[in-house]
């Protein structure tokens, strides 16, 4: 008879597991140094889970751990459907296509436990066993999870990239109380390649799997703040996530994988038309875009990176909504909007300037006022060049 191993390895192939591995819960001691380091300079996102400890000790998840299970399932990089050159249009990352990645990872992860339960000699092992499941809102970090679990390696962009799928997997884990035998880590394997810490338009990649989080434009993306100016042109027309250090990456190359109906996506839903977007209303926003998992920050820095996006791809047809964001209570969008309007009429400043005076004068925000103050210099000097 096959061992639990050899069936649970069975079993996930029909729940629609693209790859499965299996490692110790030994301490992740040697991500200690580093993750210490990044906190102390800075270098965090602020969505990783906050007790390094606790990413670094599955024993700190329940008593007396044996094994983790580690999952990865391959998403898509290309939609189906040609994309209307109708309007500008927005982008979403590949990573947040379909239903959001959480739901689809922790469905296999609850099949895959329910299976193991089954398998028991009898109820009293049953009892015994215990599982703690996580996608990456967990503990762990998920990367080195695989990794050690020999799904892949770690590459200089930080992610998992695996021999059949390049780095374009969903990960997950389950830590357990049953003993399996460990599968082997795969080895770094990018040799002298640095396409993607030369093509990262914002320096975020530091190298060797190390990154400065706050310059990553997937995390300037989800702020919810006044986007840093600096990053504004960068982010071009992609309204959440970043793919760029995945797209240059060789392991990449012809990539693209359809396996599972939950990850495909409609052109409306990943390549949003921008000007729509600035005047949605809360319902409309959550039918078009709740099941995705860029949904999670709200309707704010969507919209606000749709004023960008609008102003990188020179959408002056979309001016007169984005003149009426100016209106908008939430001050967030008043001063990007002015910003994109700075930039759509640089050539013509007559066509903004006076407005943008008399905004200035009724104006209470520091943050709105900055953006009107530098914006109308810029305007002017534009003005007095012609």
């Amino acid at each position: 008879m096959p061992s639990l191993k050899e069936r649970i390895i069975t079993k996930s192939k029909q729940l629609g597991i693209d790859k499965i591995g299996f490692t110790t819960a030994e301490p992740f001691d040697e991500l200690k140094d580093s993750l210490v380091a990044q906190k102390a300079a800075g270098h965090t996102s602020g969505f990783e889970h906050p007790n390094i400890d606790e990413r670094l000790y599955p024993e700190l998840t329940f008593d007396n751990p044996q094994s983790i299970i580690a999952i990865a399932l391959a998403y898509p990089t290309k939609i189906h459907e040609k994309v209307p050159r109708d309007e500008k249009r927005g982008q979403f990352a590949r990573a947040s296509w379909g239903i959001d990645y959480h739901d689809i990872l922790n469905d296999r992860l609850t099949k895959l436990i329910e299976f193991i339960k089954k398998e028991a000699q009898d109820a009293s092992e049953a009892s015994t066993w215990r599982f703690a499941p996580q996608v990456d809102t967990g503990e762990l970090v998920d990367v080195a999870v695989a990794q050690r679990a020999g799904l892949g390696f770690i590459g200089r962009n930080g992610l998992l990239i695996t021999e059949e799928y390049g780095s374009f997997v969903y990960l997950g884990e389950i830590i357990t109380n049953i003993q399996f035998e460990p599968d082997t880590p795969k080895a770094f394997a990018c040799g002298d390649c640095t396409r993607c810490i030369t093509q990262c338009p914002t320096g975020a990649l530091l190298g060797d799997g190390k990154m400065d989080a706050q310059k990553c434009l997937s995390y300037q993306t989800q702020t919810k703040g006044m986007m840093p100016k600096k990053y504004r042109k960068q982010m071009h027309n992609v309204i959440y996530g970043c793919d760029i250090c995945q797209l240059v990456c060789p392991y990449n190359q012809g990539k693209d994988f359809h396996f599972h109906q939950e990850m495909e996506s409609s052109v409306e839903e990943v390549r949003p038309k921008l000007a729509p977007m600035l005047s949605m209303s809360n319902k409309e926003f959550k039918k078009q875009f709740s099941h995705l998992s860029g949904f999670w920050r709200g309707k704010k820095p969507l919209q606000r990176n749709a004023l960008i996006a609008l102003a990188n791809l020179g959408g002056r047809e979309s001016l007169v909504k984005i003149f009426q964001c100016l209106e908008d209570p939430r001050p967030v969008i008043r001063g990007t909007a002015v910003w994109s309007i700075g930039e759509l009429t640089k050539k013509q400043p007559d066509q903004a300037i006076d407005l943008l005076y008399e905004l200035q004068e009724k104006e209470t925000d520091t943050d709105v006022l900055q953006e009107l103050k530098e914006t109308i210099m810029m305007l002017e000097t534009r003005k007095k060049d012609m």
